[in-house]
């Protein structure tokens, strides 16, 4: 059962059979056509090699097979942690050097030994520090940020920049020089790609194509753009008139490689790993609960970090760099008709088989062409309309979804995610510093209280109940206390005052003393303090306690009880 649990092969391996075999093998061929141009564009936007995007894509899918939890959820290099990675290196170590490569096989193999410590050790909820808000917030700004950097490769001009006023800048100083037949090959093939993805499907449905033709010939799209531009390139020889190409890639499995254990570097590199750990949990986890929702499937968030921890230190073993579960390609072989984690090994083997045979094809690859196919890609990220929404609900999420925004652009996504994990966290703080305290009466006719505020209720003018809706702790001790004694101070009738304990589930060290002084204050004011509905566990840690025995009232089973006894005092 334990190796089962840390394992899941062994529980979906058991029930594999001949249809989840056909259909693995199918999504399989669907997605190796989709990564392959996509692996190749996001070690670009990492600033490696291309091959690179081809390693990250095998070992590690093949990794997660093993201990991973989603039968859908296709692991790889992906738009946001690969410009992560980009900015983490760029501040450490030149692009394109040796030391670079090295750097990256490390910020894959930290990343992977953080995310496999959080999953053994069960820090699954580490991620909930992140609100979805501020997450969404941060992947617009970076969808941004990441279709800027790849128009100098649009347009075949040099820029450099790690936030969108140094790119901008950039772009703009550079632009005179731009490469005006790179700059047709980019135009057109983002251009194609766009079409492909808004009306290629409405064209073939109109031509009477059948819905799974259409599907394959969609997400096929960038491929024909791959095999088009290669060829003009290659046959008008454009290369030798400036237009920028992948140019050779090794014809080989992914190397044997390790990362560097120099601790200058490591701990250069440690800030920068944390985060892009945590934000590709979130990314991954959320694509696999959806997905595994549709089919009624259970997926281990805890057993998740372990399967990508695994699959990053796999990636720092052969080659790649830092992966994460994405998106596009997790739908896609879910819609295909992936079954088992299987599908994800037979997309690795399509990718070995590519990286063996078919890298001699891709010399003649423009890079505007793969820019093109990250820029369509991460746009479709871009979503300004979280802003509306949070101005809608909530105006502090809405602060803090712009903040992230702001601050992602201006200063790049790593000054962007640790404020929008500072900004979750005190927003979190604030929240719960200010907890919701309703005084309440009996619902005529029931035994049920509600809002004096909300509802037609009957109260007694000697006795005051607050429903306190909030655990107490540190943060928000201090502000019971003055609700109370606000509420008790000014009005001389008040003999009794209950507290309705039937949402606290916690009550720390600090809301104790803050009890304490409660029970005090209202003893010199001649007021009784009650308890009621109060729950097991912080029954239990109370009675742990002296509290109890300096309370001056009782503590009840019930509202009823507490107000029918307590009005009897009177």
């Amino acid at each position: 059962m334990t190796l089962s649990k840390y394992l899941p092969i062994l529980t979906w391996g058991r029930q594999y059979n001949r249809t989840a075999l056909s259909n693995d093998l199918v999504a399989a061929v669907i997605v190796t056509i989709m990564l392959i141009p996509q692996s190749l564009a996001y070690a670009l936007l990492a600033g490696l090699p291309p091959e690179a995007g081809l390693y990250a894509s095998i070992a590690p899918i093949l990794l997660y097979a093993v201990f991973g939890t989603s039968r859908a959820l296709a692991v790889g290099p992906v738009a946001v942690v690969s410009l992560m990675t980009a900015a983490a290196l760029s501040n450490i170590v030149e692009q394109g050097t040796m030391g670079y490569g090295i750097a990256a096989l490390s910020l894959a193999a930290l990343s992977g030994v953080i995310l496999l410590g959080m999953g053994l050790f069960r820090l699954g909820f580490i991620a909930n520090f992140l609100s979805h808000p501020v997450i969404s917030g941060f992947i617009t700004a970076s969808g941004i940020i990441i279709a800027a950097s790849q128009l100098k490769h649009i347009l075949g001009i040099d820029a450099a920049g790690h936030n969108l006023l140094d790119l901008g800048l950039s772009l703009i100083t550079n632009l005179p020089e731009i490469h005006w037949i790179t700059a047709v090959i980019g135009a057109l093939a983002t251009g194609f790609l766009f079409w492909v993805r808004k009306g290629l499907k409405p064209l073939l449905q109109r031509l009477g194509a059948g819905e799974g033709v259409t599907d394959v010939l969609v997400k096929t799209g960038p491929v024909a753009v791959v095999v088009v531009t290669t060829f003009s390139v290659w046959a008008f020889g454009l290369a030798a008139q400036g237009v920028a190409i992948v140019g050779d890639v090794p014809q080989n499995l992914p190397p044997l490689t390790l990362p560097s254990f120099s601790p200058d570097l490591l701990g250069q590199l440690l800030l920068p790993a944390f985060l892009i750990s945590i934000i590709g949990f979130v990314e991954s986890i959320s694509v696999a609960q959806t997905l595994a929702a549709k089919k009624r499937q259970r997926i281990d968030p805890d057993q998740e970090l372990i399967g990508l921890g695994v699959a990053n230190i796999g990636a720092s073993l052969t080659g790649g760099f830092p992966v994460t579960g994405g998106f596009s390609r997790s739908v896609v072989n879910f819609d295909a008709g992936a079954q088992t984690p299987a599908a994800g090994a037979f997309t690795a083997v399509g990718l070995a088989i590519a990286a063996l045979a078919l890298t001699p094809l891709i010399f003649f690859l423009p890079k505007a062409t793969l820019a093109a196919t990250i820029i369509v890609a991460v746009l479709s990220l871009v979503d300004f309309s979280i802003l509306k929404r949070s101005w809608g609900y909530s105006k502090a999420d809405f602060a803090a979804v712009l903040i992230t925004i702001l601050m992602t652009l201006a200063m790049g996504v790593e000054a962007g995610v640790s404020a929008g994990v500072m900004l979750s966290i005190v927003l979190h703080l604030y929240k719960s510093s200010k907890p919701h305290i309703a005084e309440v009466g009996q619902v005529a006719g029931t035994e049920h209280y509600r809002n004096i505020l909300r509802h037609e209720v009957i109260t007694d003018p000697a006795v005051v109940t607050l429903r306190v809706d909030e655990s107490l702790y540190f943060a928000n001790a201090r502000y019971l206390e003055d609700r109370i004694h606000n509420r008790v101070a000014g009005d001389k009738s008040i003999r009794h005052v209950i507290l309705q304990c039937s949402a606290i589930n916690e009550i720390d060290l600090s809301a104790l003393e803050s009890l304490e002084m409660i029970n005090e204050r209202l003893r010199e004011m001649g007021v009784t303090l009650h308890l009621s509905e109060v729950k097991g566990p912080v029954m239990d840690r109370l009675k742990e306690q002296h509290f109890l025995k300096e309370m001056t009232g009782n503590v009840y089973l019930s509202q009823y009880e507490a107000a029918q006894k307590v009005r009897a005092l009177c």
